[in-house]
């Protein structure tokens, strides 16, 4: 990338300062999503399709298609958090406070080098993942037959042990995110990375906290 110019190339303020833009939009939103949960539904499909077109077809446009899919997002995770809320009060802003501590923690065990991201280490939250995707997946589709995978949907104590693995499945990526946004930096990437980096960011955080959600819930419930 050293034919890039200096002022073209990714660089860590700039990713910072753009993942404080989609935490801003994505708040902007879940205001809105709380107020207004009927946008939830259509909200979380639009979100859907902007992030595959971000990761699998148009990295370049993270620009304009991240922003977005932070706002959407944000009413979708408003709406959703009201429904949890309205079963357990003061659920919502537990998820909240237990996200951004991980966030914190991780973000400080990274820049301290206690967790380093090995080749292994990537394997197996890659692998992870896989197998989680797939799970949801099976559950999905189940779902449209009138069932569910009660491992992972009940509240027995197996269930909130697997939700807690995925909690910390989730949680562990965030270093993946950290790494791809230094790495990037280091490397001198085209400045569309940084917008791709925070929306990278953005999708792990969103995912820790529905994740965190639904095993409060698991708890909260027995």
């Amino acid at each position: 990338y050293g034919d890039i110019p200096i002022s073209e190339r990714m660089t860590l303020d700039g990713a910072v300062n753009k993942t404080g833009i989609l935490l801003s939009l994505c708040f902007g939103g879940a205001f809105i999503g709380w107020n207004i949960p009927q946008l939830m539904l259509p909200a979380m499909l639009i979100g859907f399709v902007l992030a595959m077109v971000t990761i699998f077809r148009r990295p370049e446009k993270a620009g304009s298609t991240a922003p977005l899919y932070a706002l959407s997002q944000g009413i979708f995770l408003g709406g959703i958090s009201l429904v949890f809320e309205s079963q357990y009060p003061g659920i919502a802003i537990q998820a909240l406070a237990l996200t951004f501590g991980i966030l914190t923690s991780l973000l400080f065990c990274y820049k301290s080098g206690l967790i380093l991201p090995t080749q292994n280490f990537r394997l197996m939250l890659v692998s992870a993942i896989s197998g989680i995707f797939l799970l949801y997946l099976v559950n999905f589709i189940m779902s449209f037959f009138g069932s569910t995978l009660s491992f992972i949907t009940s509240n027995s104590p197996m269930s909130i042990g697997i939700s807690l693995f995925i909690v910390g499945v989730a949680a562990f990526s965030l270093v993946l995110d950290f790494d791809f946004i230094e790495e990037g930096a280091e490397k001198g990437l085209p400045k569309y990375m940084e917008w791709y980096g925070a929306f990278s960011l953005m999708v792990t955080l969103i995912w820790l906290y529905l994740e965190i959600l639904r095993l409060l819930a698991k708890i909260r419930s027995r």
